[in-house]
């Protein structure tokens, strides 16, 4: 089991499929979401989720004020869970979308704010520079993508018109922050 750590619905409990997730561990999403708020981001944000397993991140900022969540998976099983942890968390503006995250995002309807990528490890490298390159034309001109990788795999290459920041790592997690390159 996992939680919901803090905002309106901190402290509830979220389920996690028994197999093919990795959720983010309590301390990362503690310190993700310190750092977020710290950045004043997630006030009235509209966020995308990509490869969203339980749901936990798109959820936890719904919690923290964010306005509206898209969270994207394409294992049905998964979507279930999503969806189930959307009804107990009371949590409103979350949309489950169940699809492959590149072909998702093959096709832009609004701009974001905030947008977490969290593909599972084992995913190729190849993917996930993919999924930053599509991510370009969905991001609002103050936007951040956090990438949550393996801290053994290699840095993400990060396209033109995106601008990463130094990563930041917790054991055997990293993550890349990144946004629009200043024009």
């Amino acid at each position: 089991m996992s939680r919901i750590v803090a905002g309106t619905a901190g402290g509830q409990r979220i389920q996690v499929p028994p197999t093919g997730v990795r959720p983010t561990s309590d301390r990362v999403r503690e310190a993700l979401f310190s750092l977020l708020a710290a950045r004043g981001v997630l006030e009235d944000a509209v966020v995308l989720d990509l490869y969203a397993g339980s749901g936990a991140l798109g959820l936890e900022a719904l919690s923290r004020g964010a306005l509206g969540a898209t969270l994207v998976e394409r294992d049905p099983r998964a979507c279930g869970f999503i969806q189930t942890n959307v009804r107990t968390t009371g949590l409103t503006g979350a949309l489950v979308r169940r699809a492959s995250v590149p072909t998702f995002l093959k096709r832009p309807t609004d701009t974001v704010d905030l947008v977490f990528v969290d593909p599972p490890y084992a995913g190729t490298e190849d993917e996930v520079d993919t999924v930053l390159g599509l991510l370009v034309p969905w991001l609002s001109a103050d936007a951040l993508v956090v990438l949550e990788r393996d801290s053994r795999t290699r840095t993400p290459v990060w396209p033109e018109g995106l601008e990463a920041e130094a990563p930041r790592v917790y054991g055997e997690t990293t993550l890349h922050l990144g946004g629009p390159a200043p024009a």
